[in-house]
């Protein structure tokens, strides 16, 4: 994303109007999901001034700084005193994505009342990444092995995790989350659903352009109605 993030961590670059992040803990508040922990690295103290103690977004945010960027894995881990004992839900703060965070307490009580460790939201692969991740086998996520990319789907980078998944993972070491995934979905413990709404993995200038463009030209017919 450079030159762009030389400047501003990637969760602060803009779209329609507002920081990629902000639409995440705005979707959340109005899932009535309102303590939010933020992991960060590069440019944190940015990240802080920028959000504060969430109070003004109508949450309570409490950061994770890591030293160097430790992963999703290391992140989740470093960040787990933060996050208690129940199952959590993690977001990808560059990706832009409309999934319902509604849904998230129905997949945290299924992971809390059954031996699941992982409950994955999955989308239809986007053009950079054809081949896909996983595949869904009747509501169970599988690694796609040597399945076409035709039956495979892309991790849309959101999920509800129990602690106990990031087990394994030492404290403050760099650690990346599709090793623990798979190994979980060997034992039959991860699942998920697919969601065919608006999703973007912002990673590239080009992509933040074109959602930038959809977003804004998505208000300009909203104000137009009305």
């Amino acid at each position: 994303m450079r030159p762009l993030t030389d400047q501003k961590p990637k969760p602060l670059l803009e779209v329609g109007g507002k920081a990629l992040i902000v639409w995440h803990i705005e979707r959340l508040r109005a899932a009535a999901i309102r303590d939010i922990v933020i992991n960060h690295a590069w440019l944190g103290g940015m990240m802080e001034r920028a959000l504060g103690d969430g109070a003004a977004l109508g949450v309570r945010i409490t950061y994770s700084a890591e030293t160097e960027a430790l992963e999703t894995a290391g992140g989740i881990a470093r960040a787990l005193p933060l996050l208690g004992e129940a199952p959590f839900l993690v977001v990808n703060g560059d990706v832009y994505c409309e999934w319902d965070f509604r849904r998230a307490s129905s997949a945290a009580a299924r992971l809390l009342h059954s031996s699941l460790a992982a409950w994955l939201v999955m989308v239809p692969n986007p053009p950079q990444h054809a081949g896909g991740d996983f595949r869904i086998d009747n509501g169970v996520i599988r690694d796609k092995g040597m399945a076409d990319a035709s039956a495979a789907y892309t991790f849309s980078g959101i999920g509800i995790y129990r602690p106990s998944l990031f087990a394994g993972v030492r404290q403050d070491a760099k650690a990346p989350l599709a090793p623990l995934l798979r190994k979980a979905m060997g034992a039959g413990q991860v699942a998920g659903e697919l969601f065919n709404g608006a999703w973007t993995d912002v990673g590239t200038p080009s992509r933040l352009h074109q959602l930038d463009a959809a977003l804004c030209l998505a208000r300009s017919a909203r104000t137009g109605l009305k």
